[in-house]
């Protein structure tokens, strides 16, 4: 049950996300949907986005091809068509302008394919589910696998987010390419990743964390962490446009994740504070709550905002001494009424490396 409605929550983002897209090619591109089972996520984008004037849906096989086949002749007068296709090859009919992959498990043996189906400035969605391997939990796996060493704990599927986005720049470079992050997030036991795939804009923000000099949130490790991702994971305008489609089976969760990417992207830097390490780390009595902190942060001047990483924690361009100085300023001062902090509120330096 809740593996379905995460299911419903992203197959209802992926439209939004289509549709916040289609207005970038005039009269709609063509699609590939690598993975499709029974094409039930691409055939939503084909139907209700307006993103796509055809959709190519590919499956190895098994007993999910008939219904695909079935599904996508119901839609072929929109565009929709169904063969039956090894993923790790590129499938005939492109160049696509978006293309989707959502595997069980890793993408690795298929990106290659991936990439060079894609136009010249593509759209890309990719999935990856291997979390006991990207979120460092194997971490002899990270290295063999990714070729990084990964952050472990509470932060390690954010990691295992910036490893995979990492993965998909140095494929995009081999190809003289480069990526742009509209939207790249963490959620239940995967993480997900829209990017535009287009010309490159200077090298791309890849490097390792060496915890010792690094002054955002402790990664916990003893040695560096990454490669891996260390840009932003929104394109905040981009965010802005995200609207929940009509037809959402999750309408009202999916537009408070919405809120939240908008709200996060003005502090778009690697990694979030939960108040309850801030205050087990400083000795303070109580963690100050998260409203009041990143209200305080941005009354300093530092761009701030609740993450949708974890549920209490949030983003700060602040160095981690000021955030914990401000916690400890908090934790002195009564409570006062609590007043709503405006989800979506403009930061001081929304700007500000």
């Amino acid at each position: 049950m809740f593996y379905n409605g995460a299911m419903a929550l992203d197959r209802d983002l992926h439209v939004a996300v289509a549709t916040a897209s289609s207005g970038t090619r005039a009269g709609g591109g063509r699609g590939w949907e690598m993975l499709a089972a029974t094409g039930v996520r691409g055939l939503r984008v084909l139907v209700e986005s307006g993103a796509l004037v055809s959709l190519l849906s590919t499956d190895a096989g098994g007993p999910a091809s008939e219904v695909l086949g079935e599904n996508a002749r119901r839609y072929g007068d929109r565009g929709a068509s169904a063969l039956r296709w090894d993923a790790r090859r590129t499938a005939p009919g492109g160049p696509f302008d978006l293309v989707d992959l959502d595997p069980f498990g890793s993408p690795l043996e298929f990106l290659d394919a991936a990439f060079d189906g894609l136009a010249p400035d593509a759209l890309l969605s990719v999935t990856a589910t291997d979390m006991i391997v990207l979120a460092g939990v194997d971490r002899a796996s990270t290295r063999r696998r990714y070729g990084a060493e990964p952050v472990t704990g509470r932060l390690g599927p954010e990691g295992g987010l910036r490893i995979l986005l990492a993965t998909l720049a140095a494929r995009a470079a081999a190809r003289g390419r480069g990526i742009h992050p509209l939207l790249a997030y963490v959620h239940d036991h995967y993480v997900r990743v829209y990017a535009r795939i287009g010309a490159p804009d200077g090298a791309p923000p890849v490097g390792t964390i060496e915890p010792g000099r690094w002054d955002g949130p402790a990664v916990g490790a003893p040695g560096p962490v990454g490669p891996m991702w260390l840009g932003p994971l929104f394109d905040r305008g981009f965010a802005e446009r995200l609207r929940v489609p009509a037809s959402a089976a999750r309408p009202v969760e999916l537009a408070r994740l919405l809120g939240r990417f908008v709200d996060e992207s003005v502090a778009d830097v690697p990694f979030y504070y939960e108040p309850n390490l801030i205050a087990r780390d400083a000795g303070l009595a109580a963690p100050p709550p998260t409203d009041r902190l990143v209200e305080a942060l941005r009354e300093r001047g530092h761009a701030s905002g609740r993450t949708h990483a974890r549920e209490g924690a949030f983003r700060t361009r602040a160095r981690r001494e000021e955030v914990y100085e401000v916690a400890r300023v908090l934790a002195q001062r009564p409570n006062p009424a609590a007043r709503p902090l405006a989800p979506n509120s403009p930061s001081p330096d929304p700007g500000a490396p």
